[in-house]
């Protein structure tokens, strides 16, 4: 049931980590992929999701290519910034914000009338744990990641006519080059972070595409406005 043949998916932040796992994963479902980035990529529409004609253009050429769109991932991501309310700097939560959040709003205000026009489909917000949890020094991002997952609830109201399913899937700790690069290696990084979790180590980038596509399909028709947690018991301490 979690196939995706025919579907036409567009995923943000396509080129590494957790995105490009869900290309993968997406492609091996049989779905037709259009991924979007910031930085040229020869496989890749470039934009800024912060950019509103960077968005419409995605979704445009999405359509262009494949004729139509039914699934959006918005896992497009700002890069950490660090500190709380009393320290943090101001221009790095502005951006936090707008990638994560606003931009996130701008992909899904493009994509849901062409995902209509294609008689509906699905939108998934990548959050994290840390939308539901928090840790020291990490307002911005623990900031966003709580507002997508109350964003796609009220989109699933204000879309559910239009056969729009729109749910967040909230993963743990995943061993990408985004956790390894605040780490001396990546042993280091599985050594500190695996532990918090109750399973005893960090998600695989395969695990968060396989959940994707689950979402993205009609495994999942009955789900919307929920939050998926993929966090290996994070959230269970």
């Amino acid at each position: 049931m979690n196939e995706l043949s025919g579907k036409v998916a567009l995923v943000t932040g396509a080129a590494s980590g957790i995105g490009s796992a869900i290309v993968a994963a997406f492609t091996a479902a049989g779905a037709r992929v259009v991924g979007m980035e910031i930085r040229p990529h020869p496989d890749y529409v470039q934009g800024d999701v912060t950019r509103p004609e960077d968005c419409a253009r995605a979704v445009a050429e999405t359509v262009a290519r494949h004729g139509a769109l039914h699934i959006l991932v918005n896992n497009a991501a700002a890069p950490a910034c660090y500190g709380s309310v009393a320290d943090v700097p101001l221009d790095g939560w502005a951006n936090v914000l707008a990638v994560n959040l606003t931009g996130t709003m701008l992909m899904s205000r493009f994509a849901v009338p062409a995902i209509a026009a294609a008689g509906g489909g699905a939108i998934i917000h990548i959050a994290s744990q840390l939308g539901r949890v928090a840790t020291a020094r990490n307002a911005a991002y623990c900031a966003t990641k709580g507002a997508l997952i109350q964003l796609a609830k009220a989109m699933a109201i204000d879309h559910a006519a239009q056969n729009i399913r729109v749910n967040t899937l909230s993963p743990g700790a995943t061993a990408t080059e985004r956790i390894f690069i605040q780490h001396a290696s990546p042993e280091e990084a599985e050594e500190q972070r695996g532990p918090k979790h109750v399973l005893g180590r960090m998600a695989r980038p395969g695990e968060i595409g396989a959940a994707c596509v689950f979402l993205a399909s009609d495994a999942a028709s009955f789900m919307t406005g929920a939050d998926l947690l993929v966090d290996g018991g994070y959230t269970a301490w």
